[in-house]
């Protein structure tokens, strides 16, 4: 376990920098690790980040497959959305563990 400085404030991740207690996770928590990839959050990127902690909550696994099938958003604005590995790093935005498909 490592610590990290989010928002100004001390925050427990792993080697990979998700979240180790989603406790420690709020929207400004959020905003700033969004910041960290580039990434300015909009409605829609919300609307994801809390369909992911939904399933996450319910241990439901995560997929791509699954997020084609949510109707939550498609798959050409996933990737536009969260470029580079969205899986990965919507996840890692959500402050919820990186699924098992993400290498």
């Amino acid at each position: 376990m490592m610590k990290k400085i989010i928002a100004k404030r001390e925050i427990d991740v792993n080697e990979e920098g998700y979240l180790i207690d989603f406790k420690q996770w709020d929207r400004e928590v959020c905003e700033c690790i969004a910041d960290e990839c580039d990434i300015v959050m909009t409605e829609k990127h919300w609307e994801v980040v809390e369909y992911l902690q939904d399933k996450h909550h319910k241990e439901e696994p995560l997929s791509i497959r699954g997020i084609k099938k949510s109707g939550v958003i498609n798959i050409k604005e996933f990737y536009h959305l969260f470029p580079g590995g969205p899986l990965k790093k919507s996840t890692l935005i959500a402050g919820i563990p990186k699924p098992k498909s993400c290498i």
